[in-house]
């Protein structure tokens, strides 16, 4: 997913940042706002912010000035909502371009814009519907990191194929090569993320559930969480 430093041509870059820039902005408020109405939720933001660096920093080959890898974001939608994981992708994906090679500076908002705000919305509102729908909770979150980590790669393609329409087929003929060589690899990896994302659900409800009560994703004595569901069970 992480688009090559220079792949993009210029203009391409520049709409991308300032498309992902209204989103940044507004998370770095939520961000501030959280942590200075819960302090106690900086550990939490933390983790969430590690799972994302560990699990993007994971290089598959997949496509000429890209590649493929777990994104990590599902998790950190689900705890906090989008907006905050937009500023914990978008730091992710600047340390990575500054520590690690893997992205670059020009292609930052391009790249922000689909692993750290499609991505987590998309996880997000998954997840949502599903709990909405009264859907256990392990199996909302597995489809909520899965349809993160799918979504990015969508999105990818959509702009791989806007910088670079196919000679014949233009740009529809260039997002169907995009996107199949994309999901050869990625199907399965948003598979094993959804997994591993339930597998850190379940240690922190056993280390945070308090925590994880205040966010709204687990559910104590029927009072209803923030997606509206409510119930006598805490965890479902």
């Amino acid at each position: 997913m992480h688009i090559a430093e220079g792949y993009l041509p210029p203009l391409h870059a520049a709409a991308w940042g300032v498309a992902s820039a209204p989103f940044v902005v507004h998370g770095v408020r939520a961000l501030t706002r959280e942590v200075k109405e819960h302090p106690e939720s900086t550990l939490l933001l933390g983790a969430s912010g590690a799972f994302t660096f560990v699990l993007s920093a994971l290089k598959l080959p997949s496509v000429t000035g890209s590649c493929s890898h777990p994104t990590g974001t599902g998790l950190g939608a689900i705890l906090f909502r989008p907006p905050i994981m937009a500023v914990l992708g978008t730091i992710t994906l600047l340390f990575q371009a500054l520590l690690l090679a893997h992205g670059g500076l020009t292609t930052l908002g391009a790249n922000a814009f689909s692993m750290a705000i499609v991505g987590p919305w998309a996880g997000y509102g998954v997840y949502r519907l599903l709990r909405r729908f009264d859907v256990p909770l392990m199996v909302s979150v597995f489809f909520g990191a899965f349809f993160a980590d799918l979504t990015t790669y969508c999105v990818t393609s959509v702009q791989l194929a806007l910088a670079f329409p196919d000679p014949s087929t233009g740009f529809l003929g260039a997002l169907a090569k995009f996107g199949a060589i994309f999901a050869v690899t990625q199907i399965p990896l948003a598979v094993s993320e959804g997994l591993l994302t339930v597998l850190v659900m379940r240690l922190l409800i056993q280390s945070s559930k308090g925590e994880l009560t205040r966010l709204g994703v687990l559910l104590q004595g029927g009072a209803a969480a923030k997606d509206g569901t409510t119930t006598g069970a805490t965890v479902r």
